[in-house]
């Protein structure tokens, strides 16, 4: 078990299926990045981190930083964000495909330095 997964089987019951979608998603699209807890939620790193994410009551948050929700702020304009994270409705499907894009951009950031 990795301290991701350690981590979901923490939360509600009714959250596991979409966190662990979630988890799967990010696991494939960063397979060299390494996995922690930071700052209480799951995060995936490679030098620094590119991506958090976290079971919240009533929504999933995931944080690909202040960069990547201002780089896909169109793509991201009909879901509720902030200034660092993205909410997702435990009841609807994931936008897996941007999911993806999200991460592997943030990937390409942290690459660069």
């Amino acid at each position: 078990m990795s301290v991701i997964t350690a981590y979901i089987a923490e939360q509600l019951q009714a959250y596991q299926p979409q966190l662990t979608r979630l988890y799967r998603l990010l696991k494939e699209a960063l397979p060299d990045a390494s996995e922690k807890i930071s700052y209480g939620m799951p995060a995936f790193f490679q030098t620094k981190p590119i991506i958090y994410f976290g079971a919240n009551k009533h929504h999933i948050g995931i944080y690909p930083t202040s960069e990547g929700i201002s780089f896909f702020s169109d793509e991201l304009a009909g879901y509720q964000t902030t200034k660092s994270s993205w909410h997702l409705l435990y009841d609807e499907p994931l936008p897996e495909q941007l999911i993806i894009k999200v991460a592997k951009h943030r990937l390409t950031v942290v690459k660069q330095g």
